[in-house]
């Protein structure tokens, strides 16, 4: 069901469905291969779905956080590696860049990242900081006029194939552990840098996950992206950004989850010469219908507020929480009602493993529910 799309949105949405549906052939044996998407991602370039936040005078769409959500629901509806990829791209790699780069950095990264050419990557989370970012050890002392970086970063998005990261990295030591932290813009040649084995994960296995190792990395002066020590405030600020991003492939996942199960019902329906399954199952399929719409309306509300500049951190939370665990839970349903065919193989079964990631990363539930506590507290 779509809400109060305007011709402009539904243009951008058609276009979307008809590109993910190029995607979905392939993407189970993507997934058991655990192969990269390198033709999709050339074609998304080619449809502009690598700048879709980037103006257009840097080679990009110039679209608003809603309009970008509409375009990659429909992808994450049939790759949700795919859609991680480009949501991480657009999002966490772009949108840094674009919102605290010089015009200088801005000209230098954005145009060749919008036209797919480098493709971007965050690397915050380290070995001993997930949840308490800012608990970092990855370090960036003077060095000249520029900067040496050394550290470890864990679980990063596109580690292998991106060539343009976002690195945050204490250069403050003295600091109170969230005041000294600056982010870095940094090459994916850099001498000293180097990068980990992919990870063997339980789903979207098609994106890629590694380690990233820094060893007196020398950045010039102009890798200092934004304020110095004022790099955790972008990184909480990107991750609002994120979270709607990751919201959105959730309810990609809850709308395809939905999706396979009225498809698979409706011949049994037919069958017995009659609209209904069982009451059983038909009100399954309406709460899965409902949980739906409500995390894709709590998500546009969310980017909404982003495209209109006004503070929505808790917003974001309460879209990332209810959709990721709304997809988990479709996913399921879906499992339970279509049984072992669901279970033993194919595309629900696909969804179930890549919905499990929603709750953990970019914050893991609990987390959402501590920003969202403290947003009704005033804290």
């Amino acid at each position: 069901m779509d809400f109060a799309l305007n011709p402009r949105e539904s243009e951008l949405q058609a276009n979307a469905r008809a590109f993910a549906a190029t995607a979905l052939p392939g993407a189970m044996q993507r997934d058991a291969a655990h192969e990269f998407p390198v033709a999709l991602l050339q074609e998304a370039a080619r449809r502009g779905y690598c700048g879709l936040g980037v103006p257009t005078a840097l080679g990009g769409m110039g679209l608003g956080a809603l309009e970008q959500c509409i375009v990659l629901e429909e992808i994450a509806r049939a790759d949700t590696s795919l859609h991680v990829t480009l949501s991480v791209h657009n999002s966490l790699a772009c949108g840094p860049i674009l919102r605290w780069g010089t015009a200088a950095q801005q000209q230098q990264w954005l145009p060749a990242m919008a036209a797919g050419q480098c493709l971007g990557a965050y690397a915050l989370t380290e070995p001993a900081s997930g949840s308490d970012a800012a608990a970092l050890h990855t370090k960036a002392v003077r060095d000249g006029t520029g900067w040496r970086l050394n550290g470890t970063k864990l679980w990063i998005t596109t580690g292998v194939s991106a060539n343009t990261f976002v690195v945050f990295a204490r250069t403050d030591p003295a600091a109170q552990k969230t005041k000294g932290i600056s982010a870095f813009i940094v090459s994916g040649d850099a001498p000293g840098f180097t990068r980990g084995k992919p990870e063997n994960k339980l789903g979207i296995r098609s994106s890629e996950t590694v380690q990233l190792f820094f060893e007196d990395v020398l950045l010039p002066a102009a890798a200092l992206l934004g304020e110095e020590n004022r790099g955790f405030g972008y990184a909480m600020a990107t991750l609002d950004g994120g979270r709607i991003g990751i919201a959105t492939q959730a309810v990609g996942l809850a709308q395809a989850a939905l999706d396979a199960t009225v498809a698979a019902l409706k011949p049994v329906a037919a069958a017995k010469g009659c609209a209904f399954t069982s009451q059983h199952a038909d009100f399954i399929m309406a709460d899965m219908a409902t949980r739906t719409e409500a995390a894709r309306l709590l998500v546009w509300r969310a980017a909404r507020l982003r495209d209109q500049g006004i503070p929505h951190t808790p917003e974001a939370s309460m879209a990332k929480l209810f959709a990721s665990e709304a997809a988990n839970r479709n996913c399921r349903e879906a499992v339970a009602l279509l049984g072992a065919e669901a279970y033993s193989g194919g595309t629900v079964e696909r969804l179930l493993r890549d919905a499990r990631v929603t709750e953990i990363y970019e914050g893991t539930s609990e987390v959402q529910r501590m920003l969202i506590a403290r947003a009704l507290r005033g804290a």
